[in-house]
């Protein structure tokens, strides 16, 4: 007899459907079910323990079992794991040999979502949660122009950060982006007056969607972006109509909200790409949620598949369009020493490091690049009950980026590049680049060299 036993797999991984319009996705027996499972493979495993604090927890309380398996955990106990992560996707795209197409067929996060999807769907979700993830409504209060200066002025002040703390749960000293009245989608120029020049690789017309991020916090990146693809001559335009992407409620497991902001994306999305358009999104989350989460959530939608495949983030598209030799490379300033930050959610895009390649061809600017998650996730790191791990998870990162004593700090993801500068001042105050290093978006970076 001859029995082949197969221990990981080198093939390219694949990701299942998510089933979760059907009733047994909710039904909570069959969801402790396959955790039982899938916890007792990741116990046997433990090769993803320094990822993040989620197997820490199914370790430890495993090991304080009476069994010391998983049986001996209590259900009860299970949502104690799921509640430590937050959807980074990382186990499932850099560490687990048992992915599908391996037999055990381990998906980890999607396992998470699902968890997350039962409670928020028997009303175990509070306010406060609900409220951080309506990125869309909390933009739109808080960038009225007198409200902005009350939200981003008690946003500084500690006693009210300490009444925030105690009454909402936001962490008081978790650092919060500010809010601007300045909408970038009110006050953006689009240039769509130069003539379209496709390369073998990308579209040669662009359309923006602004992201709540930077529509809302920072909308000088998104003028930053519109400034490089004017100077390399490339039309844009904005996204006619955008709501929310829905990854917060994908966080949040309110699958629900996350289809009805689809409903009004997508439709105008489609007609985008069809018309031959890139789309643009310069928040990895944004971009990733329209190249995976929704694909997986509706596989059978051609529109959503459309967007999928005309889906950017901004430095994929700039370094293909170098390969096409149209990208201009006459920059005129240096950048020094960049210590940059891989997000998480850019990393599981599978694109590479396209924003370190295309920051290294600058003359006199010298990357570090770190690929490790930095902590803070979405909204996970500015709730109380989680803010010392986000900074526990963040101190490698804090102390990487720091080592270079670099003149940027910069992450794609805009809320990282804060939490990482927040984190540095904090744990390396002997390093003086630690407070010196000026933290730009690598979009602004690029303005930067251009000389824009």
């Amino acid at each position: 007899m001859v029995i082949s036993v197969k221990e990981g797999s080198l093939e390219k991984p694949t990701r299942h459907a998510l089933d979760w319009k059907s009733a047994a996705f909710y039904d909570e027996a069959a969801l402790h079910n396959e955790m039982e499972r899938v916890f007792d493979i990741c116990h046997g495993c433990r090769r993803c323990v320094s990822l993040c604090t989620a197997f820490p927890t199914l370790f430890d309380l495993v090991d304080e079992s009476s069994t010391m398996e998983v049986d001996g955990v209590a259900k009860s106990d299970y949502n104690k794991v799921v509640d430590q992560c937050y959807l980074c996707d990382m186990c499932y795209m850099s560490k687990c040999p048992y992915v599908p197409p391996h037999d055990w067929n381990v998906d980890f996060p999607h396992l998470m979502l699902r968890a997350k999807a039962v409670k928020f769907k028997k009303g175990e979700v509070g306010f406060r949660d609900k409220l951080l993830s309506s990125t869309d409504a909390l933009g739109k209060l808080a960038s009225i122009p007198v409200v902005v200066q009350v939200v981003n002025a008690a946003n500084k002040d500690s006693t009210l950060r300490g009444m925030m703390d105690s009454v909402l749960g936001v962490h008081k000293d978790r650092i919060l982006p500010e809010y601007d009245s300045a909408k970038f989608r009110n006050k953006a120029r689009a240039d769509a007056s130069f003539k379209v020049v496709d390369g073998k690789q990308t579209p040669g017309k662009v359309a923006i969607y602004s992201t709540c991020y930077i529509n809302y916090n920072e909308p000088g990146i998104g003028h930053d972006l519109l400034k490089i693809l004017a100077h390399n001559e490339i039309p844009a335009k904005l996204v006619e109509k955008e709501v929310c992407c829905g990854m917060p409620k994908l966080e949040l497991g309110d699958l629900e909200a996350v289809a009805h902001n689809k409903a009004i994306n997508i439709p105008v999305l489609a007609k985008l790409a069809r018309e031959g358009y890139a789309i643009l999104a310069a928040v990895p989350s944004c971009a990733l949620m329209f190249k995976q989460e929704l694909p997986l959530m509706f596989p059978d939608d051609a529109d959503v598949k459309a967007v999928a495949e005309a889906m950017y983030d901004p430095f994929e598209y700039f370094v293909q369009r170098q390969k096409d030799g149209l990208l201009k490379t006459d920059f005129k300033q240096a950048l020094g020493k960049v210590s940059y930050h891989i997000p998480c959610h850019l990393r599981v895009q599978n694109i590479g490091q396209k924003t370190r390649e295309l920051l290294e061809k600058i003359p006199g600017t010298q990357v570090t690049a770190i690929e490790r998650c930095a902590g803070h996730d979405g909204t996970w790191g500015v709730k109380s009950e989680y803010y010392e791990n986000s900074m526990k998870i963040g101190r490698p990162v804090f102390r990487q980026m720091a080592e270079p004593q670099p003149d940027y700090i910069s992450s794609d993801c805009a809320i990282a590049g804060r939490h990482i500068q927040q984190g540095m001042r904090e744990n390396h105050p002997e390093n003086p680049a630690a407070k010196a290093a000026v933290k730009q978006h690598p979009v602004t970076l690029l303005r930067i060299a251009y000389g824009l």
